[in-house]
Protein backbone atom coordinates (compact mmCIF):
# COMPACT_ATOMS: atom_id res chain seq x y z
CA UNK A 1 0.00 0.00 0.00
CA UNK A 2 1.50 3.13 -0.99
CA UNK A 3 0.93 5.47 1.96
CA UNK A 4 2.86 8.70 0.56
CA UNK A 5 0.59 11.95 0.56
CA UNK A 6 -0.48 13.89 -2.59
CA UNK A 7 1.94 16.68 -4.00
CA UNK A 8 -0.77 19.41 -3.23
CA UNK A 9 -1.30 18.15 0.68
CA UNK A 10 2.69 18.45 1.13
CA UNK A 11 2.88 22.05 -0.48
CA UNK A 12 0.48 22.97 1.78
CA UNK A 13 2.03 20.99 5.22
CA UNK A 14 5.35 22.79 4.03
CA UNK A 15 3.52 26.31 4.22
CA UNK A 16 2.01 25.83 7.27
CA UNK A 17 5.31 24.91 8.50
CA UNK A 18 7.11 28.09 7.36
CA UNK A 19 4.79 30.38 8.29
CA UNK A 20 3.96 28.95 11.89
CA UNK A 21 6.03 31.17 13.74
CA UNK A 22 5.16 34.43 12.09
CA UNK A 23 1.31 33.41 12.93
CA UNK A 24 2.36 32.63 16.51
CA UNK A 25 4.10 35.99 16.59
CA UNK A 26 1.63 37.86 15.40
CA UNK A 27 -1.20 37.26 18.21
CA UNK A 28 1.24 39.34 20.56
CA UNK A 29 -0.21 42.26 18.23
CA UNK A 30 -3.96 42.08 18.89
CA UNK A 31 -5.59 45.12 20.47
CA UNK A 32 -6.05 45.42 24.30
CA UNK A 33 -7.45 48.10 25.96
CA UNK A 34 -5.48 51.19 27.10
CA UNK A 35 -5.09 52.22 31.01
CA UNK A 36 -5.37 55.85 29.51
CA UNK A 37 -8.25 56.12 27.77
CA UNK A 38 -8.75 58.05 24.67
CA UNK A 39 -10.96 61.06 24.32
CA UNK A 40 -12.14 63.99 22.44
CA UNK A 41 -13.92 66.91 22.99
CA UNK A 42 -15.03 69.83 20.25
CA UNK A 43 -16.59 73.08 21.17
CA UNK A 44 -18.33 75.29 18.74
CA UNK A 45 -17.38 78.99 18.74
CA UNK A 46 -19.26 80.92 16.24
CA UNK A 47 -18.28 78.98 12.95
CA UNK A 48 -14.98 78.08 14.58
CA UNK A 49 -14.58 74.52 16.08
CA UNK A 50 -11.95 73.82 18.90
CA UNK A 51 -11.16 70.05 19.22
CA UNK A 52 -8.99 68.07 21.77
CA UNK A 53 -7.76 64.76 21.36
CA UNK A 54 -6.08 63.17 24.62
CA UNK A 55 -5.58 60.41 26.81
CA UNK A 56 -6.50 60.23 30.51
CA UNK A 57 -4.54 58.78 32.92
CA UNK A 58 -5.79 58.69 36.21
CA UNK A 59 -4.27 59.46 39.61
CA UNK A 60 -5.56 56.13 41.54
CA UNK A 61 -4.08 57.68 45.08
CA UNK A 62 -0.63 58.56 43.27
CA UNK A 63 1.22 62.07 43.96
CA UNK A 64 0.89 63.82 40.83
CA UNK A 65 1.81 67.51 40.80
CA UNK A 66 6.13 67.20 41.52
CA UNK A 67 5.77 63.70 41.66
CA UNK A 68 4.41 61.98 38.78
CA UNK A 69 4.45 65.34 36.96
CA UNK A 70 7.32 67.28 37.65
CA UNK A 71 7.48 70.67 38.09
CA UNK A 72 9.69 72.58 35.40
CA UNK A 73 9.38 69.84 32.84
CA UNK A 74 7.91 69.72 29.36
CA UNK A 75 4.78 67.44 30.42
CA UNK A 76 2.58 65.90 27.47
CA UNK A 77 -0.47 67.38 29.08
CA UNK A 78 -2.20 63.68 29.09
CA UNK A 79 -0.93 60.22 28.46
CA UNK A 80 0.70 58.08 25.40
CA UNK A 81 0.29 60.16 22.21
CA UNK A 82 0.95 63.58 21.41
CA UNK A 83 -2.57 65.24 23.68
CA UNK A 84 -3.12 67.67 20.02
CA UNK A 85 -5.72 70.59 19.60
CA UNK A 86 -7.20 71.40 16.29
CA UNK A 87 -8.31 74.85 15.86
CA UNK A 88 -10.45 75.18 12.64
CA UNK A 89 -9.60 79.09 12.07
CA UNK A 90 -7.11 81.76 13.13
CA UNK A 91 -7.43 82.73 16.90
CA UNK A 92 -6.07 83.73 19.89
CA UNK A 93 -5.00 82.23 22.64
CA UNK A 94 -4.56 84.54 25.79
CA UNK A 95 -4.68 87.16 23.77
CA UNK A 96 -1.46 86.27 21.47
CA UNK A 97 -2.06 85.07 17.78
CA UNK A 98 -2.18 81.43 16.47
CA UNK A 99 -3.34 80.33 12.95
CA UNK A 100 -5.84 77.45 12.31
CA UNK A 101 -4.28 74.41 12.47
CA UNK A 102 -3.15 71.21 14.58
CA UNK A 103 -0.75 71.37 17.49
CA UNK A 104 0.85 69.42 19.82
CA UNK A 105 -0.41 70.51 23.40
CA UNK A 106 2.63 70.58 26.02
CA UNK A 107 2.68 72.66 29.78
CA UNK A 108 5.27 73.29 31.85
CA UNK A 109 3.94 73.03 35.31
CA UNK A 110 5.45 75.55 38.42
CA UNK A 111 4.54 76.67 41.40
CA UNK A 112 3.11 80.32 40.90
CA UNK A 113 1.91 79.93 36.99
CA UNK A 114 2.24 77.27 34.09
CA UNK A 115 3.19 77.53 29.84
CA UNK A 116 1.29 76.29 27.63
CA UNK A 117 2.68 74.92 24.41
CA UNK A 118 1.17 74.86 20.78
CA UNK A 119 3.80 72.42 18.85
CA UNK A 120 3.79 72.94 15.11
CA UNK A 121 4.64 68.69 15.54
CA UNK A 122 1.43 66.76 16.47
CA UNK A 123 2.18 63.20 15.52
CA UNK A 124 5.51 62.32 18.50
CA UNK A 125 4.81 60.50 21.17
CA UNK A 126 4.10 62.15 24.43
CA UNK A 127 6.67 65.14 25.10
CA UNK A 128 9.63 62.89 24.15
CA UNK A 129 10.82 63.82 21.56
CA UNK A 130 9.61 68.00 22.18
CA UNK A 131 11.69 70.44 20.16
CA UNK A 132 11.28 74.14 21.28
CA UNK A 133 12.27 74.92 18.19
CA UNK A 134 9.00 73.61 16.49
CA UNK A 135 7.02 75.91 18.83
CA UNK A 136 4.10 77.64 17.21
CA UNK A 137 2.94 79.63 20.46
CA UNK A 138 3.79 80.12 23.88
CA UNK A 139 1.48 81.52 26.90
CA UNK A 140 1.25 81.30 30.50
CA UNK A 141 -1.53 80.82 32.94
CA UNK A 142 -2.30 80.68 36.48
CA UNK A 143 -3.45 77.31 37.66
CA UNK A 144 -6.32 76.79 39.85
CA UNK A 145 -7.36 74.51 42.61
CA UNK A 146 -10.40 72.25 42.23
CA UNK A 147 -12.21 69.44 43.66
CA UNK A 148 -10.35 65.81 43.33
CA UNK A 149 -10.88 64.45 40.13
CA UNK A 150 -8.81 61.06 39.55
CA UNK A 151 -9.39 60.93 35.72
CA UNK A 152 -7.27 63.84 33.38
CA UNK A 153 -10.27 65.49 31.61
CA UNK A 154 -10.34 68.33 29.25
CA UNK A 155 -13.40 70.54 29.01
CA UNK A 156 -14.78 73.49 27.74
CA UNK A 157 -16.19 76.38 30.59
CA UNK A 158 -17.61 80.31 29.91
CA UNK A 159 -18.64 79.83 26.08
CA UNK A 160 -19.24 82.88 25.01
CA UNK A 161 -19.84 84.58 21.02
CA UNK A 162 -16.52 84.71 20.36
CA UNK A 163 -14.49 82.81 23.14
CA UNK A 164 -14.14 79.69 25.19
CA UNK A 165 -11.97 78.32 28.32
CA UNK A 166 -10.52 75.33 27.68
CA UNK A 167 -9.60 73.64 31.19
CA UNK A 168 -7.28 70.68 32.02
CA UNK A 169 -8.95 69.22 35.45
CA UNK A 170 -6.89 66.43 37.24
CA UNK A 171 -6.47 65.82 40.86
CA UNK A 172 -6.82 69.06 42.97
CA UNK A 173 -6.03 71.24 39.67
CA UNK A 174 -7.31 72.82 36.92
CA UNK A 175 -5.45 74.45 33.91
CA UNK A 176 -7.40 76.92 31.81
CA UNK A 177 -6.35 78.99 28.70
CA UNK A 178 -9.04 81.34 26.65
CA UNK A 179 -9.32 80.96 22.77
CA UNK A 180 -11.07 83.70 21.34
CA UNK A 181 -12.24 84.23 17.53
CA UNK A 182 -13.20 86.98 15.33
CA UNK A 183 -15.96 85.99 14.79
CA UNK A 184 -18.07 88.47 12.58
CA UNK A 185 -14.69 88.99 10.18
CA UNK A 186 -14.43 84.67 10.07
CA UNK A 187 -18.41 84.71 9.00
CA UNK A 188 -17.64 87.53 6.54
CA UNK A 189 -15.09 85.18 4.97
CA UNK A 190 -17.45 82.19 5.22
CA UNK A 191 -20.31 84.25 3.25
CA UNK A 192 -17.48 85.52 0.93
CA UNK A 193 -16.54 82.04 -0.37
CA UNK A 194 -20.26 80.65 -0.20
CA UNK A 195 -21.48 83.34 -2.58
CA UNK A 196 -19.42 82.45 -5.40
CA UNK A 197 -21.44 79.18 -4.80
CA UNK A 198 -24.63 78.98 -5.71
CA UNK A 199 -25.40 81.37 -3.03
CA UNK A 200 -24.54 83.48 -5.54
CA UNK A 201 -27.17 83.07 -8.13
CA UNK A 202 -30.10 84.61 -5.45
CA UNK A 203 -30.91 87.89 -3.92
CA UNK A 204 -31.52 85.71 -0.48
CA UNK A 205 -27.86 85.43 0.27
CA UNK A 206 -26.50 88.68 -0.48
CA UNK A 207 -29.08 90.68 1.35
CA UNK A 208 -28.31 88.47 4.43
CA UNK A 209 -24.86 88.65 4.24
CA UNK A 210 -25.15 92.48 3.80
CA UNK A 211 -27.35 92.16 6.65
CA UNK A 212 -24.99 90.76 9.13
CA UNK A 213 -22.16 93.19 7.92
CA UNK A 214 -24.36 96.36 8.18
CA UNK A 215 -25.40 94.88 12.09
CA UNK A 216 -21.83 94.12 13.18
CA UNK A 217 -20.84 97.81 11.02
CA UNK A 218 -17.85 96.13 9.67
CA UNK A 219 -16.99 96.19 5.27
CA UNK A 220 -19.39 98.73 5.11
CA UNK A 221 -18.55 99.12 1.66
CA UNK A 222 -18.90 95.84 0.72
CA UNK A 223 -22.13 95.46 2.61
CA UNK A 224 -22.99 98.26 0.55
CA UNK A 225 -22.10 96.34 -2.77
CA UNK A 226 -23.96 93.50 -1.96
CA UNK A 227 -27.57 95.06 -0.91
CA UNK A 228 -26.92 96.58 -4.46
CA UNK A 229 -26.33 93.19 -5.82
CA UNK A 230 -29.37 91.34 -4.04
CA UNK A 231 -31.73 94.67 -5.60
CA UNK A 232 -29.88 93.63 -8.91
CA UNK A 233 -31.24 90.25 -9.37
CA UNK A 234 -34.61 90.86 -7.75
CA UNK A 235 -36.18 94.25 -5.92
CA UNK A 236 -37.71 92.89 -2.35
CA UNK A 237 -39.29 94.38 1.03
CA UNK A 238 -36.36 93.46 2.70
CA UNK A 239 -33.31 94.69 0.66
CA UNK A 240 -35.05 97.81 -0.48
CA UNK A 241 -35.58 98.63 3.60
CA UNK A 242 -31.80 97.66 4.19
CA UNK A 243 -30.51 99.58 1.49
CA UNK A 244 -32.66 102.62 2.79
CA UNK A 245 -30.96 102.48 6.62
CA UNK A 246 -27.77 101.94 4.73
CA UNK A 247 -28.50 105.49 2.69
CA UNK A 248 -30.12 106.93 5.81
CA UNK A 249 -26.42 106.28 8.19
CA UNK A 250 -24.55 108.27 4.92
CA UNK A 251 -27.38 111.40 5.39
CA UNK A 252 -28.67 110.47 1.93
CA UNK A 253 -32.61 110.91 3.24
CA UNK A 254 -34.59 111.76 0.64
CA UNK A 255 -33.19 108.65 -1.78
CA UNK A 256 -33.73 106.34 1.35
CA UNK A 257 -37.25 107.67 1.62
CA UNK A 258 -37.85 106.50 -1.74
CA UNK A 259 -36.72 102.87 -1.31
CA UNK A 260 -38.68 102.59 1.92
CA UNK A 261 -41.79 103.97 -0.31
CA UNK A 262 -41.10 101.45 -3.05
CA UNK A 263 -40.33 98.48 -0.42
CA UNK A 264 -43.96 98.61 1.19
CA UNK A 265 -45.28 98.63 -2.41
CA UNK A 266 -43.32 94.33 -2.06
CA UNK A 267 -43.84 93.63 1.57
CA UNK A 268 -46.23 91.17 2.52
CA UNK A 269 -48.33 91.57 5.77
CA UNK A 270 -45.80 90.35 7.92
CA UNK A 271 -43.13 92.30 6.67
CA UNK A 272 -44.92 95.49 7.21
CA UNK A 273 -45.94 94.70 10.38
CA UNK A 274 -43.10 94.08 12.02
CA UNK A 275 -41.44 97.38 9.85
CA UNK A 276 -44.33 99.22 11.97
CA UNK A 277 -43.02 97.47 14.99
CA UNK A 278 -39.10 98.52 14.64
CA UNK A 279 -40.75 102.10 14.22
CA UNK A 280 -42.60 101.60 17.96
CA UNK A 281 -39.15 100.47 19.32
CA UNK A 282 -37.94 103.61 17.91
CA UNK A 283 -40.16 105.62 19.38
CA UNK A 284 -41.76 106.74 16.03
CA UNK A 285 -45.31 106.27 17.10
CA UNK A 286 -46.83 108.88 14.72
CA UNK A 287 -45.28 107.19 11.19
CA UNK A 288 -45.99 103.30 13.06
CA UNK A 289 -49.64 104.40 13.03
CA UNK A 290 -49.68 105.21 9.50
CA UNK A 291 -47.45 101.89 8.51
CA UNK A 292 -50.55 100.19 10.39
CA UNK A 293 -53.27 101.75 9.28
CA UNK A 294 -51.98 101.11 5.44
CA UNK A 295 -51.36 97.44 6.72
CA UNK A 296 -55.38 97.41 7.45
CA UNK A 297 -55.88 98.87 4.08
CA UNK A 298 -53.39 96.28 1.91
CA UNK A 299 -54.89 93.54 4.11
CA UNK A 300 -58.27 94.07 5.25
CA UNK A 301 -59.09 90.82 6.72
CA UNK A 302 -56.01 89.85 8.63
CA UNK A 303 -56.70 89.97 12.31
CA UNK A 304 -53.06 90.89 13.25
CA UNK A 305 -53.44 94.21 11.17
CA UNK A 306 -56.13 95.64 13.12
CA UNK A 307 -54.35 93.78 16.43
CA UNK A 308 -51.47 95.76 15.54
CA UNK A 309 -53.17 99.07 14.93
CA UNK A 310 -54.84 99.38 17.66
CA UNK A 311 -51.93 98.81 20.04
CA UNK A 312 -50.15 101.84 18.15
CA UNK A 313 -53.22 104.01 18.55
CA UNK A 314 -53.51 103.13 22.08
CA UNK A 315 -49.72 103.93 22.99
CA UNK A 316 -50.53 107.19 20.80
CA UNK A 317 -53.19 108.27 23.67
CA UNK A 318 -55.69 107.29 20.81
CA UNK A 319 -58.37 105.47 22.88
CA UNK A 320 -61.41 105.54 20.75
CA UNK A 321 -59.74 104.51 17.52
CA UNK A 322 -57.27 101.70 19.53
CA UNK A 323 -60.71 100.60 20.73
CA UNK A 324 -62.38 99.92 18.11
CA UNK A 325 -59.49 98.21 16.07
CA UNK A 326 -58.85 95.84 19.00
CA UNK A 327 -62.60 94.79 18.50
CA UNK A 328 -61.99 94.58 14.93
CA UNK A 329 -59.29 92.07 15.61
CA UNK A 330 -61.08 90.05 17.87
CA UNK A 331 -64.24 89.56 15.02
CA UNK A 332 -61.53 88.31 12.82
CA UNK A 333 -59.45 86.42 15.24
CA UNK A 334 -58.86 82.83 15.76
CA UNK A 335 -60.22 81.25 18.61
CA UNK A 336 -56.79 80.94 20.25
CA UNK A 337 -56.19 84.89 20.45
CA UNK A 338 -59.58 85.84 21.40
CA UNK A 339 -59.06 85.30 24.81
CA UNK A 340 -55.75 87.75 24.95
CA UNK A 341 -57.51 90.27 23.10
CA UNK A 342 -60.99 90.47 25.12
CA UNK A 343 -58.67 90.81 28.00
CA UNK A 344 -56.95 93.63 26.66
CA UNK A 345 -60.48 95.34 25.67
CA UNK A 346 -61.37 95.48 28.98
CA UNK A 347 -58.17 96.73 30.53
CA UNK A 348 -58.85 99.66 28.15
CA UNK A 349 -62.66 100.04 28.64
CA UNK A 350 -61.74 99.94 32.54
CA UNK A 351 -59.66 102.89 32.24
Amino acid sequence: MNLSLPTSLLNLAKTILLFLPTLVFGQQNLTTPQVSQAATVTQQVGLSTITITYHSPLANGRKILGELVPYDAVWRAGANENTTIELSTDCKVEGKSLPAGKYGLHMIPKQNEWTIIFSKNSAAWGSFFYKDSEDALRVTVKAQTAPAQNWLSYSFADPKAESAVVQLHWDQFMVPFKVTFDVPEIAYQSMSKELTGLGGFFWQGYNQGAQYLYRNKIHMDQASQWADKSIEIQKTFPNLQLKAKMLDAKGNKEMAANLRTESLTLGDEAQINAYGYELIAAKNYAEANQIFAMNVKKFPNSWNAYDSLGEAQIEQGNKKDGLANYKKALSKAPDAQKSRIEGIIKHIEAK
